[in-house]
């Protein structure tokens, strides 16, 4: 019998997942199905590739030799979908997919629209939520992928960098600092802030690059913490304080002039954006083109513009 990319794809699933059970609940087959596609590639190959002597599988050392070509022959079938319908133009097809809240509400949008135009035939299903809740639909197969503000640790779970994007600061019309070219941290310390909840990805990012210069976050003046990113602009922009943000997510605001942009001389708030999915599934071509659509871009390209 010829080997097979399904038979593969299979035993790749079972090794990671550590049970038949478990890859035929990821593949959506049933467990004997599973059982009898591994049997057939031992067959193919004349060795036992899973040792099933043990409640978790494990792999023979004919299995761990076979592991590093299964994983390069899912990765191989995933770019050929992806360069064979870029040349054909005739991806199709419902991409369902979350969001964080900055990437959902204020980064995707004005990205959308010419990855609409490319690609007229793929309609778009997007849910903005928090990442548990992204996790949680992945897992449960309702949406393809997540684009969440952080890596995410998880033994299910492939986390990889798509986008760029870089914090600012952010001062209403009028403040002290709105006509300055650049601060240092010390300076932008001794105005009172609004920020994020703890937790946020904002937040997290702000965060670490102010301990990073041997300061403590915490000894900032917080007068207002808040759970979105339209409420922290609309506090900052009724002069309650200043904040740390994506440009992309006060763009419009930036352009009119009511917020400015102060770049901070002595911290570099840079920081990646994620697609996170499932080890185990291979994701459609439709997403697997939006995702290189997204690489291809830059965050700051659109958000340069209000900036100066």
């Amino acid at each position: 019998m010829a080997l097979n990319f399904h038979q593969l794809h299979i035993f790749h699933t079972v090794a990671e997942k550590g049970s038949f059970s478990a890859a035929a609940a990821a593949m959506h087959m049933t467990q004997p199905a599973v059982t009898m596609q591994v049997q057939a590639l031992e067959e193919h190959f004349g060795t036992k590739l899973l040792n099933r002597s043990t409640k978790k599988i494990e792999l023979t050392e004919s299995g761990r030799m076979l592991i590093p070509f299964a994983r390069r022959s899912i990765e191989l079938m995933q770019e050929t979908d992806t360069e064979m319908a870029r040349f054909t133009h005739k991806l199709e097809g419902r991409l369902r997919f979350g969001a964080s809240n900055t990437i959902g509400e204020y980064v995707l949008p004005p990205l959308l629209v010419p990855f609409g135009r490319q690609h007229p035939d793929i309609a778009i299903s997007l849910k903005v939520m928090n990442t548990t809740q992204i996790l949680d639909e992945i897992a449960r197969h309702t949406l393809n992928f997540g684009l969440v503000e952080a890596p995410v640790v998880h033994p299910d779970i492939i986390s990889e960098s798509v986008m760029q994007d870089e914090l600012r600061l952010i001062v209403p019309a009028g403040h002290a600092l709105a006509g300055r070219t650049s601060i240092t941290l010390k300076e932008a310390s001794a105005h009172p802030f609004v920020l994020r909840e703890e937790g946020s990805g904002t937040r997290q990012v702000m965060e670490e690059e102010w301990k990073a210069k041997g300061m403590d976050p915490r000894s900032l003046q917080t007068v207002m913490e808040l759970g979105s990113t339209g409420a922290v602009k609309s506090a900052v922009e009724a002069g309650l304080g200043i904040t740390m943000l994506s440009p992309s997510s006060v763009k419009h605001e930036l352009a009119l002039g009511l917020l400015h942009a102060v770049p901070v001389a002595d911290a570099s708030f840079k920081r990646q954006f994620y697609s996170i999915r499932l080890k185990s599934t291979l994701l459609p071509i439709a997403a697997v083109a939006f995702l290189n659509f997204l690489r291809e871009r830059q965050i700051s390209e659109s958000s340069e513009e209000g900036e100066e």
